[in-house]
């Protein structure tokens, strides 16, 4: 199994800032259900290793529940409807609903609830003003914005995001004597990166604002009154998804270490949804915004692929047309075994995207077609590598693609970019291949004049 040697190395470096939280110790039979909360534009299946590693430290896969946002973008003004963006309050209702179907489902009286980015609002939200405080034991918060991405008074004060805008601003209202900024009796954890999360930094690059103070500090998604959690050069999904995140979340629970990292299993059962992108009806032409609906009528096919070369292994082990509700498995894959599963969907580019073997099973194995932006339309192939789990830090991690060590639109300096993409000057078929950290993809290239793209995916 690929671990991140360098994440692992950190656990002994957790610096522990807020107070003590109460452990659960529960046999894991009855283990507290988990439901996690992905972030803004985000999908369920960013959750997919954080899954495996509570499963092979024994948390029941059963009580393991990782939500999808039908929208998942927020709105930029939230009081203001917008095509293909959810409200907070719409956020934070489908949570409720969520919940509800996760304790009616396991008959447990409370949940854990883990939220990343956004996913920490809409966890606030809930606790504070939907009633989760009957049935959330725990909250776990990674990278959330507690303070915002800006707190500038007058600037964007109607986005969920603006630290000074009220829907921060209510969640943060002292709730005791001691200002505490969580609601009790919920016991409560943040975890942040020290410098690296590029929606805590006092400077706006990120926003678009590069120079302009945002008034948040790297402290920014602390809460007074929680336990918080400082690991350092975690960039800002790495704050959920990441060796280390799981460990402080996992301590925080049971009052343990982990005993493991990702065990192996002998038969692995995939599964997911095969989703796409809406266009922005009063900007068609750029405006095509991440959703997590369905295609149906999507096609599958998923070949085993040599890993040193990408070429296919034989005919398609696995051929799928979706139904309405986009769902492409069961698929019983082979241990060891790359995969490349190519997807063709109406008004989307062919899309061949490769995996590394798959060590578990998974049922948010999700998959989404790419199209090709009218800036590419002059290559002769399209490649993009792609980290779902984390962003690229050329001063901190090992990458290669397609030879290359200075990955396309990776910054020098700073974690806040999760893909690069070549446009390819021959469409020749050769294989290309690309490292992050020990783990290596390799995939072939396709024409980009047959609406063809290639796509690596990492996995951690």
């Amino acid at each position: 199994m690929l671990i991140r040697r360098h994440l692992l190395a950190l656990l002994a470096g957790l610096t522990l800032l807020g107070g003590c939280a109460t452990a659960l110790s529960p046999s894991f039979s009855e283990a507290p259900p988990i439901v996690f909360v992905h972030g803004n534009g985000d999908s369920a299946a960013l959750w997919l290793t954080t899954l495996w590693r509570f499963e092979s430290n024994g948390w029941p896969r059963e009580r393991l529940h990782a939500i999808e946002l039908p929208y998942p973008l927020a709105r930029d003004d939230d009081s203001k409807a917008q095509p293909g963006r959810s409200s907070t309050t719409e956020h934070m209702a489908f949570l409720k609903t969520e919940v509800e179907k996760v304790l009616r489902a396991t008959g447990a009286q409370q949940v854990v609830l883990f939220g990343n980015s956004r996913g920490g609002n809409a966890i606030r939200h809930f606790i504070q003003n939907g009633g989760g405080t009957a049935t959330v034991s725990h909250a776990i918060l990674g990278g959330t914005p507690n303070h915002g991405v800006w707190a500038i008074p007058g600037f964007r004060e109607g986005n969920e995001f603006s630290g000074t805008g009220p829907f921060l601003t209510g969640l943060n209202a002292p709730k005791n004597a001691n200002g505490d900024e969580v609601t009790g009796p919920v016991r409560w954890l943040t975890i942040r990166s020290d410098n690296n999360d590029k929606f805590a930094q006092p400077d706006g690059l990120w926003i678009g604002a590069k120079g302009k103070p945002t008034n948040v500090t790297y402290a920014g998604p602390e809460l007074k009154g929680a336990t918080n959690i400082v690991i350092p050069r975690i960039d800002h999904r790495e704050t959920s998804f990441s060796p280390a995140a799981f460990a402080a979340a996992y301590r925080f629970l049971t009052g343990r270490a982990p005993g493991a990292d990702i065990t192996p299993e002998s038969r692995i059962d995939l599964d997911g949804v095969i989703t796409g992108q809406g266009v922005d009806p009063l900007n068609p032409a750029t405006g095509n915004y991440s959703n997590n609906l369905p295609i149906a009528g999507a096609e599958l096919a998923i070949y085993a692929t040599d890993a040193a070369t990408g070429q296919r292994l034989g005919a398609a082990a696995y051929t799928r047309k979706v139904g309405a509700d986009g769902r492409w498995g069961p698929f019983t894959a082979q241990a060891g075994t790359a995969y490349e599963f190519e997807i063709k969907a109406p008004g989307y580019a062919t899309t061949h995207i490769y995996r590394s073997a798959f060590p578990r099973s998974s049922a948010i194995v999700n998959l989404r077609p790419e199209r090709i932006a009218v800036a590419d339309q002059d290559a002769q192939a399209l490649a993009i590598f792609t980290r779902p789990r984390g962003y690229f830090d050329a001063q901190r991690d090992q990458m290669r693609f397609d030879g290359q060590t200075a990955l396309p639109g990776v910054p020098p300096a700073g974690a806040g970019v999760s893909s690069a993409k070549l446009k390819l000057p021959s469409a020749t078929d050769r294989a290309i291949a690309a490292e992050f950290n020990g783990e290596k993809l390799v995939g072939r290239v396709w024409p980009a004049a047959q609406q063809r793209v290639t796509v690596l995916e990492l996995t951690y």
